[in-house]
């Protein structure tokens, strides 16, 4: 499979020695450095594209490989208030999209977990719900991807919890997201259910970029001679 590296940073660099160790070949690598190379013609010389740069540029890109009709897996957060625009405009240009706000396996199971947790503890408002996410310092958005994914998901189960903010909220009716940006800090999301006799939590942490970049790969992999929006859900079966 040829695969267009949209964004060749720490991640775009792990998605490549992935990439290239399952038989792949990267037939484009494009960043702030080269953006003249980053067009139409050459993204269609790939079978697939992997999107992954920041949010004021996340959104063109996702356009522009659209446009070149290539199957296009994004990673990319911050743009997702333009989410729905793009899914319309991929599926009335026939087009194959797959965004995750987490590519990895295990993230993709504590979200699984996490929204059969929020179902379980909906009926009990004696517990408090709180997110916490840690990055590194060079992660531009706050909170991350994988924590806006996470109070969504416990939003839609947890009637009582109206709206997710980013900062601590005695509110009954806010769900707290803590972004805390430290070095090192791949990435770790804590959701933590609290009451006066006891606590409830579940952890996921990251040690590295390699759990992100395999499931980039496999989504690749999984959407090449496909057509639509897809989830990693539908990667991986849940």
């Amino acid at each position: 499979m040829k695969i267009a590296l949209i964004g060749y940073g720490k991640m775009g660099r792990a998605i490549e020695e992935i990439a290239l160790g399952r038989g792949h070949s990267i037939v484009l690598r494009t960043s702030i450095d080269n953006l003249e190379e980053n067009t139409v013609e050459n993204i269609r010389k790939a079978d697939v594209a992997i999107e992954f740069t920041g949010p004021e540029s996340a959104y063109g890109n996702i356009r522009l490989c659209l446009d070149a009709g290539v199957p296009l897996v994004s990673g990319s957060t911050g743009w997702l208030d333009k989410y729905e625009e793009i899914r319309q405009y991929c599926l009335s240009s026939g087009g194959t999209f797959l965004y995750a706000s987490n590519f990895s396996v295990g993230v993709n199971i504590f979200f699984e977990l996490n929204k059969r947790l929020a179902e379980l503890m909906a009926p009990h408002p004696d517990y408090e719900v709180r997110l916490t996410e840690v990055h590194h310092t060079e992660k531009k958005d706050a909170p991350s991807g994988t924590a806006i994914s996470l109070a969504e998901q416990i939003l839609g189960k947890m009637p009582r919890k109206k709206k997710w903010v980013n900062q601590a909220s005695d509110s009954q009716d806010e769900l707290s997201i803590v972004s805390e940006r430290v070095d090192p800090a791949p990435g770790t999301h804590m959701v933590r259910y609290h009451s006066a006799i006891d606590d409830i939590e579940i952890i996921h942490t990251a040690h590295n970029r390699k759990g992100f970049a395999t499931g980039a790969v496999l989504a690749a992999e999984y959407i090449r001679d496909k057509k639509g929006i897809f989830q990693m859900k539908d990667v991986l079966g849940f």
